[in-house]
């Protein structure tokens, strides 16, 4: 049975803008709304309907606008409340919603809520945050906070507040305190600013870490949390998973589905590090009703470093590591959840350079062959900006030339504590670091590739003169188009939005392949992840050789590839093949 949330999943193409990156349409060198206000007609004409915004609200900057300070308030570099609602209105003409970034389990330390919480314990706002009474103190005096947890950004999930004598505490920056939703004044607080923006007309939400919002009360240590530059990255994730998923998670997302959600016509996606399949299923499993669907985080994960630096490292996945991780969320989630379907974001590296090949020879047959296999699965793909054009990685000369907080901490916990050497460290960077997705969006060949007429926030990639938007809708086999087919494709043929998933070369190291299929309809993906031809006896849809691999199915044809002529059996360099077939007659 068809649930009515999987009706309003089943064609969605989501595309995710970095506001700050985007377009700037005033040349002080920041992406605004209005910069994307012009480029609507180019986001019609690839196919997306949903348009997911990163923060625009009020904030400090600390971490690019994920610490905000005012949640009804538009970050001033960004415009104003009139041109977010002539952005709502303009979407809503081209049959796009809206996703805002609704981000709850912290704030900006210059929130009004957090400098009425620190001027006293017995303010109104005190409870609005988590505040705990030292551990003990060291023999110098010096506080020791309640417990071992170590943030994303710093060493200590703890901040000493000298005013009241307490620690409160932040899994993420000092600056970015976290709020405590077991007091029902916070969460009223969130339901009434997500109905302020809801009757604006904004279409649902990205919900930013949504599975730490409810804490243990007894906030033990976790047990790998210690201030070890050597084993940061184990010792962040350890203390992650003390607080995600948490007792009462779910309680407060059904509580939000009824208070707000229910409401209105919304889609939710929320961003759930630290979970499985079966957690997956109890935030957006059909018959429960949370979230529509969630961010995993799994196969983004699996390139981590070996040595216990966490994400630092510039060592690449193995195909089937990653097939079969993929097919863990197919096979886990198929009829009882949705999957979000994703390669990058605006935290994570390029695809194409992270999972594909970004030299000149391969950057654009590479990147379609991911957009393919991506595209192809059950679930609601996500784009992020760029991604449809092939925007690669970027290499900057020097630490200082990168922006990003969680860049700047690791070289600092790394490098300068002699445990992985300044050359050492910049390969990861280039390889991993959040700068690599915020360089600016590359629209043309001119001076600064069309994104400002001032100075950039953030360099560009120097390749923008080859690597561009113009270029790209130009070109008729660019990725740019091979994305706009992908996406008419899916909205074509129910078996690439409903079909099961069925893997079908689990051990390659080359070939990541599988089938769909309905009652009517039966679907093969065949693709190369590799620089070298390879044979595959059903690469060209011979129904003996896909019998062979368990795909029953007649009359197949090809329907989409990003190679201009048909090699058979013979799968060239990144070459991705889709064939669309029938059930077998009873």
């Amino acid at each position: 049975m068809t649930s009515p949330r999987r009706s309003v999943l089943d064609n969605a193409v989501v595309y995710q803008i970095y506001p700050r990156s985007f377009k700037d349409s005033d040349g002080d060198g920041i992406g605004d709304i209005r910069g994307i206000c012009e480029k609507l007609d180019y986001l019609e004409q690839l196919g997306v309907d949903v348009l997911w915004l990163s923060p625009i609200f009020a904030s400090p900057n600390d971490d690019n606008g994920y610490d905000i300070s005012d949640y009804r308030a538009i970050m001033k570099e960004f415009g104003t409340m009139a041109d977010v609602e002539e952005l709502i209105a303009q979407a809503r003409q081209r049959g796009m919603r809206i996703l805002l970034d609704l981000v709850v389990n912290h704030t900006s330390d210059e929130h009004e809520w957090f400098r009425q919480s620190c001027s006293s314990k017995d303010n109104p706002y005190r409870d609005y945050y988590i505040w705990r009474d030292p551990a003990g103190y060291s023999e110098d005096g010096t506080p020791l906070p309640p417990n071992n947890w170590i943030s994303a950004f710093s060493p200590s999930a703890w901040e000493f507040d000298e005013t009241t004598g307490q620690f409160y505490l932040h899994m993420f920056s000092p600056k970015q305190p976290d709020l405590n939703w077991e007091n029902p004044e916070v969460r009223r607080e969130v339901y009434d600013l997500m109905r302020f923006w809801l009757d604006k007309g904004v279409g649902g939400f990205r919900m930013d870490v949504i599975n730490l919002i409810s804490k243990p009360q007894e906030l033990i240590d976790a047990p790998l949390a210690v201030n070890d530059p050597a084993v940061a990255g184990g010792s962040r994730e350890s203390s992650l998973a003390m607080s995600v998923n948490g007792p009462r998670v779910h309680e407060f997302l059904q509580e939000m589905r009824r208070e707000v959600l229910d409401d209105y016509d919304t889609l939710t996606v929320g961003e759930t590090p630290i979970t499985t399949v079966e957690d997956g299923i109890l935030y957006a499993g059909f018959e429960r009703g949370e979230l529509d669907m969630i961010f995993t985080f799994e196969h983004v994960s699996l390139d981590f470093s070996e040595q216990g630096w966490g994400k630092w490292s510039d060592r690449r996945t193995s195909l089937s590591a990653l097939t079969a991780t993929l097919e863990h969320w197919q096979k886990g989630l198929e009829d009882r959840a949705w999957n979000s379907l994703y390669w990058n974001n605006h935290d994570q590296p390029r695809a194409v350079s992270r999972f594909g090949n970004d030299s000149p020879e391969y950057r654009v047959v590479s990147a379609c062959m991911l957009g393919t296999v991506l595209h192809m699965m059950c679930g609601t793909p996500y784009i992020y900006q760029g991604e449809e054009i092939g925007m690669t990685n970027v290499s900057f000369p020097e630490i200082d030339d990168y922006d990003d907080l969680e860049t700047h901490d690791a070289y600092d916990t790394y490098v300068r504590s002699g445990i992985i050497s300044h050359e050492q460290m910049m390969r990861f960077i280039a390889a991993k670091s959040r700068d690599n997705a915020r360089t600016p969006m590359q629209w043309d060949e001119s001076e600064h590739a069309g994104f400002t007429t001032g100075t950039p926030w953030l360099p560009l990639n120097p390749n923008y003169p080859e690597i561009n938007a113009r270029a790209a809708v130009a070109d008729p086999h660019s990725v740019y188009h091979h994305y706009r087919r992908l996406i008419a494709l899916r909205r074509e043929y129910p078996v690439i939005r409903r079909g099961s998933f069925h893997l079908l070369e689990p051990d390659s190291e080359t070939i990541f392949s599988y089938a769909r299929a309905t009652a009517e309809d039966r679907l093969v993906v065949v693709a190369n992840v590799s620089a070298t031809t390879v044979e595959c006896d059903y690469a060209a849809a011979s129904p003996a050789a896909l019998q062979r691999r368990g795909v029953e199915g007649a009359g197949w044809q090809l329907i989409s590839s990003n190679y201009a002529d048909d090699a058979g059996s013979v799968l060239r360099p990144y070459e991705a093949k889709v064939y669309l077939g029938h059930a077998p007659q009873s």
